[in-house]
């Protein structure tokens, strides 16, 4: 399944402003975009290292589980591009791992208006996540 139909997706089950997928580079511990719903602002190719909290990459990688920003001041604790989110009027995130075979292939970023998701958006997410799969493991 394309990222395209992972994005239609989670756009029709969840709702989303803003839907890019990172593949996890294990051995630079580097996560490279190769999925953006702006490509402008977030472009295909584009890596994050450090442009994240610790613990985040220690949760969604190590750990495997998902992060859940409710509102603005979880994600500016966590995300440098914090002013970026923000002005595309993001003020909520969810972070899903993509796991396969027990390994971390990356990671889906689902952000929308401050307040637009709960709990249940985040196990929604979770079950959407394997669609990513195929895609990743292309990837890598």
């Amino acid at each position: 399944m394309s990222l395209s139909i992972v994005e239609e997706r989670v756009r029709s089950e969840l709702g989303v402003r803003l839907f890019t997928v990172l593949a996890w580079i294990p051995e630079r511990r580097a996560l490279r975009r190769v999925h953006s719903s702006h490509p402008a602002e977030y472009p295909v190719g584009g890596e994050k290292t450090v442009e994240v909290a610790a613990g985040w990459l220690e949760r969604c990688i190590t750990a495997q589980e998902s992060y859940f920003g409710p509102d603005r001041a979880a994600v500016r604790e966590i995300f440098a591009d914090h002013e970026l989110i923000e002005s595309l009027g993001c003020g909520s995130i969810i972070n899903v791992p993509v796991v396969a075979h027990g390994r971390t292939l990356g990671v889906l970023n689902i952000l929308d208006a401050e307040g637009a998701y709960d709990d249940s958006s985040v196990r929604t997410a979770e079950s959407l996540a394997p669609l990513a799969v195929p895609s990743l493991e292309e990837e890598l």
